[in-house]
């Protein structure tokens, strides 16, 4: 199912024994001690985030420090790819989340609220839109100035006059971010069910050699030219082009492989006032997994 579902039925409801998860609303829930799941560390997704920020082109926005002052909107202000963004704005261009006027609300279709419940520090405006509208359509309309969002935006893709990319030259702009801070934003993880995990204590170490042993399925199969393996020209260049950036092992998992961005991005959930306290990795993972982190 998509993430939005299914990150809204495992934390408001606990629905699933195993599932991907919202890292970020992970490290809220655990902060909290209210997580029902624990972690192993297998990222299956990441994403860098500069491609991800849509303005309008008629508001006088040339860099980042342009979005000071400006109404921005965002499906989930806890939404992983927008914490990384907000933590990226701060650490790169000096640009603060009480810089920014923030709205939350559906991206396509109204109705959309946050995941958990919010209490961010004070100066940090956050209000929803009103019920019967989008953010796209507000975009589209200039009633925002900028959504931040990990999905493209439909007036975007259909080229709607005045809706552009922060960095249009986004794959410049992230290659040089990872070559300076070594940071590929992981965006979610796995988790168990800790009443599971009580009744199998063997779970996560096999559950995560599992998930290792198929990401190296899937990679070997990418380099496969014979048969292609994605329905894309040339994908052996961009796998290339990724190993020469990232080193070998660039989608990486495993905890001390991955400390430094689990690190910033605990860092970026306290700061933005959204995990409770800054969690040690022995809180976010289960102590098996660490044994085996680097097999």
């Amino acid at each position: 199912m998509e993430p939005e579902e299914l990150f809204f039925r495992a934390f408001r409801y606990g629905d699933f024994d195993i599932a991907e998860l919202s890292f970020n609303s992970f490290l809220m829930q655990t902060s909290r001690d209210r997580c029902p799941y624990v972690a192993i560390p297998a990222f299956v997704s990441r994403h860098f985030r500069h491609s991800c920020l849509f303005i309008r082109t008629d508001r006088g926005i040339q860099t980042p420090r342009d979005l000071k002052g400006k109404l921005v909107g965002l499906p989930e202000y806890q939404q992983t790819a927008n914490v990384w963004m907000r933590g990226i704005l701060k650490d790169e261009y000096d640009v603060d989340p009480a810089d920014i006027r923030w709205r939350t609300g559906g991206q396509e279709e109204s109705g959309r609220d946050e995941r958990t419940p919010l209490s961010l520090p004070a100066g940090v405006e956050l209000q929803a839109i009103p019920a019967d509208k989008t953010l796209n359509k507000m975009l589209a309309d200039g009633e925002l100035d900028a959504v931040f969002s990990a999905r493209e935006l439909s007036c975007y893709v259909k080229g709607t006059p005045n809706i552009g990319l922060m960095f249009p030259n986004f794959r410049e702009v992230e290659s040089d971010y990872y070559r300076r801070t070594k940071i590929f934003p992981m965006m979610h993880l796995i988790g168990i069910k800790k009443a599971l995990v009580e009744r199998y204590p063997w779970l996560p170490a096999t559950l995560y050699k599992a998930f290792c042993q198929a990401k190296e399925v899937a990679l070997r199969e990418m380099a496969e030219q014979a048969v292609a393996r994605l329905t894309l020209p040339w994908p052996e260049v961009n796998l290339q082009d990724a190993k020469e950036l990232m080193g070998a092992d660039f989608w990486r998992y495993g905890i001390s492989e991955s400390a430094h961005e689990i690190e910033t991005l605990v860092r970026y959930s306290v700061d933005q006032g959204l995990a409770a306290r800054k969690l040690a990795l022995n809180e976010i993972f289960h102590p098996s997994v660490f044994e085996i982190s680097r097999t």
